[in-house]
């Protein structure tokens, strides 16, 4: 119990992420880099620094209590991140909070406590808390003790993750959990790499191996990306390879643009797509195509 946890935000009353009504924890730390990141603020795996040109006063308070001098205004990103040891000085005297820090450590006790003042919700709604990100799995030492608290509680725990995990790694986590919320992005594996910066390999072989243990707690995700992920090729694939693995239902993603707006004030090398957001009948033409093969389909958010 004395691994701490580094999380960036925690979302109350959710209903998209498991059942009921739940309360969502990002983890920071992710192994892929997808294009079309939802949350790229959570993929460094320590405490980062956010910066919105648009809130800045230009008071330069930051600039005097940095000990590093590493805030330059003549820069649209503020702050050398390279040089910076995110010890938040600026953040705390930037009354217009156009700095802010991103992400808290916890310990796994800190983190209960604070994820089950919502303890009267999960009950009455069948809810519970959803582990996010990120992805949950980089933080794989904290989560045993964070997870094993949740049990002795009575907390149900759905886990969101991208597969991309030593299996000895997840293994010990899956009895810890109620829930596996699975993401498959493609299954050519040139195409995953290509998208992601990552083989898809070990995250094919992770669910196989969780759905041969225990389908019954698995519900599979698919990310529709437009030009990308949701071609007819890359559903086909992906079709095929879920009535392989006798998987009846898939939760399909629909792309939007929520992170791209966050990728300037991180410094992010990701760049954003400027797609368009799939028209209602796009989505019904995606899910004809995998009720057709029998496979039911549900709309996440």
């Amino acid at each position: 119990m004395s691994a701490k946890g580094t999380v960036f935000d925690l979302q109350r009353s959710s209903v998209h992420d498991g059942p009921g009504i739940r309360t969502v924890i990002f983890f920071k730390g992710c192994p892929l880099r997808c294009l079309w990141c939802q949350n790229p603020e959570g993929l460094d795996p320590g405490v980062d620094i956010a910066f919105s040109q648009s809130r800045c006063l230009n008071c330069r308070e930051c600039e005097s209590v940095c000990p590093l001098r590493v805030i330059v205004f003549d820069e649209q990103g503020r702050v050398n991140r390279q040089l910076c040891d995110r010890c938040g000085r600026c953040v705390d005297v930037c009354y217009a909070e156009a700095l802010q820090i991103i992400g808290r450590s916890y310990t796994p006790i800190e983190l209960l406590e604070e994820a089950i003042k919502d303890m009267p919700f999960f009950v009455a709604s069948g809810g519970g808390i959803t582990l996010s990100g990120g992805e949950p799995t980089y933080q794989a030492e904290f989560l045993s003790g964070f997870l094993s608290l949740c049990r002795e509680k009575g907390v149900h725990v759905a886990l969101e993750t991208c597969g991309y995990v030593a299996f000895d790694n997840l293994e010990p986590l899956l009895p810890l959990v109620d829930l596996v919320l699975y993401d498959i992005k493609a299954i050519d594996p040139f195409l995953h790499l290509a998208w992601t910066g990552k083989d898809n390999a070990p995250i094919l072989e992770n669910l196989r191996r969780i759905l041969y243990e225990d389908a019954s707690k698995v519900s599979v995700r698919v990310p529709l990306v437009p030009g990308l992920t949701a071609t007819d090729r890359n559903l086909t694939d992906i079709i095929y390879f879920l009535k392989r693995h006798k998987v009846a239902r898939v939760t399909l993603l629909p792309y939007h643009k929520m992170g791209e707006g966050k990728l300037e004030k991180i410094d992010s090398p990701l760049r954003p797509l400027n797609l368009t957001a799939f028209s209602e009948s796009d989505l019904l033409s995606i899910c004809d195509l995998f009720n057709r093969e029998g496979i039911e389909v549900g709309i996440g958010g």
